[in-house]
């Protein structure tokens, strides 16, 4: 335990001195934060702004910690050899992942922290919304973590970065984060619905946000899970070649 415990502090300090990933982790979301605070879009009719914007940044933390920052970060560990290297150490490859795991509930801990205090200061006050977010949070950092873990497992380095970038901010523009599905066509909207980005959103913005709860979007969100779970265990190389 004290092993896997200081590997996790070790992820989450090299992780958060990373300026790239603190941008991405911690700055993205809250710039995010105020422009929809502010800006004429992403506003749903009947809902405070404050609410929905909130959600908004709280969905885009969750995706670049669990999924953009865990599919660089260990794909760079996969290409220089260090997680061939754990697995001969008293840490192991459970240990490894254990770590890693813990280091993102600390860094998502920190995210959430950083946008609430934010968002508190705009005029937003939490409530028991909060306890209503948990369950997006678990199945959205499961879902977008084994997405995360899939990319770095079976690509090279270079795709890994570029994809995994490039995959993030489509899914915060157009994939139903910053803009819910609504403000899309009918027929862009259905597909929307049916990416893990937009269903992590349609959770978050019914807990925060107070809107009905689309029975779809759980559905979409574990399914996503699971078939990138099962992947990773079929596909995931632990050494670059």
């Amino acid at each position: 335990m004290k092993r896997l415990l200081h590997h996790a502090a070790w992820e989450a300090r090299l992780l958060l001195s990373n300026g790239e990933q603190f941008l991405v982790a911690i700055i993205l979301p809250a710039m995010l934060l105020i422009g929809l605070v502010y800006l004429p879009v992403g506003k749903i009719p009947g809902v405070p702004p404050l609410s929905t914007a909130v959600a908004a940044a709280f969905a885009t933390a969750l995706i670049s910690s669990a999924f953009t920052s865990q599919a660089i970060a260990t794909g760079f560990d996969r290409r220089a050899g260090v997680l061939r290297w754990v697995a001969t150490t008293p840490l192991g490859l459970g240990g490894y992942l254990g770590g890693k795991v813990l280091a993102l509930i600390l860094v998502q801990a920190i995210q959430w922290f950083a946008l609430g205090g934010i968002a508190f200061a705009l005029g937003w006050r939490p409530g028991a919304s909060l306890l209503l977010a948990i369950p997006a949070w678990l199945l959205g950092t499961w879902a977008f973590g084994c997405l995360g873990l899939l990319l770095a497992g079976t690509l090279r380095t270079e795709a890994i970065l570029a994809l995994a970038n490039t995959a993030f901010v489509l899914m915060v523009a157009v994939g139903g984060v910053a803009l819910p599905p609504g403000e899309f066509p009918a027929p862009v909207a259905f597909l929307l619905h049916l990416t893990p980005s937009a269903a992590l959103s349609e959770m978050l913005r019914s807990a925060l946000a107070g809107l009905p709860l689309d029975p779809l979007a759980p559905l979409v969100l574990a399914v996503w899970g699971l078939l990138a779970f099962l992947a990773v265990k079929r596909f995931f190389k632990w050494v670059s070649v």
